[in-house]
């Protein structure tokens, strides 16, 4: 009985290789499409970094794996923080995230929501690629998901359409479009404004008719948006924030993968992560920031704040910054205020 049962496997496994199929891939349920979540289109860095990894994975898998994008989170109709528990549910397969919109689920994101943590490039990357970045990995991980590779947004940027934003003053009264985060709640309270939150599929319409006077988001999505046509025409560089992305995989779908499989798809991620904050980064890390140049020629007010005029606005949300420190953990907090003081700048 035993040398039919290893005769028929033997069969079954030279007619797989006779086909060109890899004995580990037949065995493996692959799925025809595996769908990708992703809040903004490719005409954003964003959604450019999950089309270069779909398409990293796609060609070395040599379409074993198949990924679909899924913009404007379609997938949880449009509901950006409901997007992490999805994708550990099994609603969504892979997903390039925003550490805002998964915040309420994974408290330790809200580190990067902190108001004026980080003051430039050098401060991010040697948070999440350093120490901090495994820990917070890690935390994902016990939290049901897995992630591969660390991505960028960029720094979120204000504008608005009222009048020059230079002291936080000038914020008193304005209704900003904010993402669903309590965080973001308390630091817009904090400077006077009248913070309001809805998904970013309505955030447009809303400028347009003028139920919000101003958003916040990095200078790239302002400009791939066009927001200077809904009436935004005040800008103000206050560095406030960075929103890094985050790659990850569903871990039944992981679980799916041969290791071989698992291994490009990780390396995807990280290629993909590479290129992607090149993009985000390109046009505002350069010293002349072209990119403000070209929002200047559309008859936009750029306010570039000075160190000291940011130290204001720093002060003036450090109640919100200490209420959350502990929160979000404040061994976290204080190894990122670490590798912050301590970087190559």
């Amino acid at each position: 009985m035993k040398l039919r049962t290893f005769l028929s496997a033997t069969a079954a496994a030279a007619t797989l290789l006779s086909m060109g199929l890899p004995v580990a891939h037949a065995q493996a349920k692959y799925k025809e499409e595996y769908r990708l979540s992703v809040v903004l289109g490719t005409a954003f860095p964003w959604g450019k970094g999950a089309e270069i990894w779909a398409n990293k994975v796609r060609e070395r898998t040599e379409g074993r794996i198949n990924i679909k994008l899924y913009p404007g989170t379609s997938l949880v109709q449009g509901d950006q923080t409901r997007e992490f528990s999805a994708i550990r549910q099994g609603v969504i397969d892979m997903a390039v995230g925003s550490t805002i919109n998964w915040s309420p689920q994974v408290k330790a994101l809200n580190l990067f929501s902190l108001p004026f943590l980080f003051p430039d490039y050098a401060a991010v990357d040697a948070v999440v690629q350093g120490q901090v970045g495994q820990e917070i990995f890690k935390t994902i991980d016990k939290a049901g998901v897995l992630p591969l590779a660390w991505g960028e947004n960029g720094y979120r940027e204000i504008s608005n359409s009222k009048h020059v934003i230079s002291k936080p003053e000038d914020l008193k009264g304005l209704k900003i479009r904010v993402v669903g985060s309590p965080l973001f709640l308390d630091t817009f309270t904090a400077l006077g404004a009248n913070p309001t939150q809805m998904s970013w599929a309505d955030a447009q319409p809303a400028m347009a008719s003028g139920a919000v006077d101003g958003q916040e988001n990095p200078v790239s999505v302002y400009m791939a948006a066009k927001l200077s046509t809904v009436g935004q025409k005040y800008m103000t560089l206050w560095g406030y924030m960075n929103d890094p992305l985050i790659y990850v995989v569903n871990k039944d779908v992981w679980n799916s993968w041969t290791p071989a499989d698992r291994a490009i798809v990780k390396q995807a991620a990280l290629d993909a992560a590479k290129e992607q904050i090149a993009i985000s980064r390109k046009g505002m890390s350069e010293a002349d920031k072209p990119l403000v140049k070209e929002i200047t020629a559309q008859g936009v007010t750029v306010t570039d704040l000075s160190a000291a005029q940011r130290k204001v606005f720093a002060d003036a949300t450090r109640s919100v910054y200490t209420k959350w420190k502990p929160q979000i953990g404040t061994n976290l907090v204080d190894m990122a205020e670490k590798a912050i003081a301590e970087r190559k700048k």
